[in-house]
């Protein structure tokens, strides 16, 4: 059974960084797409960064030159590398790798970023 599993989320002061890491069960490969997901309480979640399989990248405009979406085949984990980071980025994260093959959409459990102003 595939599994995403994210980590390294935490308390950080406002324009500090943080590098979030969504390790998978199997093969990244397998996913056609991979994308970091964020909900605030209260807000419907929205897409952050996403990465095809191909390496093209796009990004929400509130992130854009302060986030960077990478994945590492060989380690079979995507990354979200998070800089100047506002207090409006506090959420929940989520990672979502989209199958090639059937294109189920596999979610990982989140994990909570909090920006201190």
């Amino acid at each position: 059974q595939v599994q995403l599993v994210e980590s390294g989320g935490g308390l950080v002061q406002a324009g500090g960084s943080l590098r979030l890491s969504c390790a998978v069960s199997g093969r990244i490969v397998r996913f056609i797409h991979m994308g970091w997901y964020r909900q605030a309480p209260g807000k419907q979640r929205e897409l952050v960064a996403g990465i095809s399989s191909a390496g093209s990248t796009n990004y929400a405009d509130s992130v854009k030159g302060r986030f960077t979406i990478s994945r590492d085949n060989a380690k079979n984990t995507v990354y979200l590398q998070m800089n100047s980071l506002k207090p409006e980025d506090t959420a929940a994260y989520y990672c979502k790798g989209t199958d090639s093959l059937s294109s189920y959409d596999y979610w990982g459990q989140g994990t909570q970023v909090t920006v201190s102003s």
